[in-house]
């Protein structure tokens, strides 16, 4: 097998470093030859090289999809790239149940729900219900956790009341559907209202989707974001952890 240079590492499609990209996309265009050069046009202006147009399909009313390989000459020096996470030690469900009644002595509350018009549940159920996903259970299953799934299209004054009821010491909020950015809106509100009602600094604040990034979270004023592939004791790890931290400053005050 080929030696990679991690300093100096580029697309590969048929041969180690040959640069070549796959991108697909739409054109307000009507299908046709016109339509192929344009898309061609328009990846040459992205800085990418030798076009190549190996699918395009007539969408109807005009527009038409296309699939695009080119190459690029740019590469990335993989051993500097960090990555912007939120719990730097993860521990596992018995670790956390542990963790839990150590450190706080009572089941912590945690609330989970997509909010305003998000009516996609297969992530936050992944991470709230009992049977969890790939092997990895959710938190209805961790025996120090009292979890509430309050379902899909919630909103943010029902999750508000909710987490003034419960006293939850969580919210996780899943947020799948991005068209228009009507995720920032949501989560934006969300944060609002807490912070109106006097309970954001009283929860942990997470959010989550396929689109969501720790660093993205921050910025709209959450604790902590968790994309693709997470687990219920990732979330949990980070949870304990800001708990632990925040009693602790107000214990040292």
């Amino acid at each position: 097998m080929a030696k990679v240079d991690l300093q100096k590492v580029k697309p590969y499609g048929d041969t180690l470093n040959d640069g070549v990209v796959q991108l697909s996309f739409t054109l307000p265009v009507p299908y046709g030859e016109q339509a192929r050069e344009a898309a061609k046009s328009l990846v040459l202006q992205m800085g990418l090289e030798q076009p190549v147009v190996a699918h395009a399909a007539d969408l109807g009313e005009n527009f038409t999809f296309f699939v695009v390989y080119a190459r690029t000459s740019q590469s990335v020096d993989f051993t500097r790239v960090k990555v912007n996470k939120a719990a730097e030690t993860s521990l596992s469900k018995e670790e956390i149940d542990q963790f839990i009644a150590e450190h706080f002595g009572r089941k912590l509350v945690v609330l989970g729900a997509c909010i305003e018009t998000d009516a996609h549940t297969v992530g936050i159920d992944a991470i709230m219900n009992m049977k969890g996903y790939n092997g990895h259970k959710g938190l209805e299953a961790f025996h120090q956790i009292h979890a509430v799934n309050l379902g899909a299209q919630v909103t943010s004054e029902e999750l508000t009341a909710k987490a003034r009821t419960l006293r939850a010491d969580a919210l996780l909020v899943s947020q799948v559907v991005t068209q228009k950015n009507i995720h920032l809106t949501n989560l934006t509100r969300l944060v609002e209202l807490l912070e109106a009602e006097e309970l954001r600094e009283d929860v942990v604040l997470i959010v989550g989707g396929p689109m969501i990034s720790h660093q993205l979270a921050k910025e709209l004023g959450f604790d902590a974001g968790f994309g693709k592939g997470t687990y219920a004791e990732d979330v949990m790890s980070f949870v304990v952890q800001e708990l632990e931290g925040r009693a602790g400053m107000k214990g040292g005050s």
